[in-house]
């Protein structure tokens, strides 16, 4: 067999990639409603995406939902119903806030807190700016 068509067969073999290719995709919210309630099934799962302490994840979502938690073997259950773009749209406003560098527009961000001020300190870039609490 020739090159060229052993490079064609195993190309057909690799399989597709998955997603965009991006290294840093947005975590989608996977929600159930039941009754007056909306569980967040994938919670910690998209904290841990975020690389951010779910407690500061939680505080977020809760203040700019307006609404209460209970916490059931490790889903978060709200009170009220939450469509999913709309949780979805409350995570990407947290990630422009606490996750994305605004230097170099990077996730490789962490949270660090100095005589009570909270900064995002990026550490592809060093970049290092003031964050408001949630």
């Amino acid at each position: 067999m020739d090159y060229e068509k052993l490079l064609s067969r195993g190309l057909k073999k690799v399989p597709k990639k998955k997603g965009s290719g991006e290294r840093f995709e947005l975590p989608r919210a996977k929600l159930l409603k039941q009754g007056v309630r909306t569980i967040f099934i994938n919670f910690n799962e998209v904290a841990g995406k975020l690389r951010r302490d779910p407690k500061h994840f939680l505080k977020f979502l809760l203040k700019e939902l307006a609404t209460s938690f209970e916490e059931k073997d490790g889903k978060m259950i709200f009170q009220g119903v939450f469509t999913a773009e709309q949780v979805n749209k409350k995570i990407e406003s947290y990630v422009k806030q606490y996750v994305i560098c605004e230097e170099c527009t990077r996730p490789d961000t962490k949270i660090v807190e100095e005589g009570g001020v909270l900064f995002l300190v990026c550490e592809a870039c060093g970049a290092k700016q003031p964050i408001k609490k949630v």
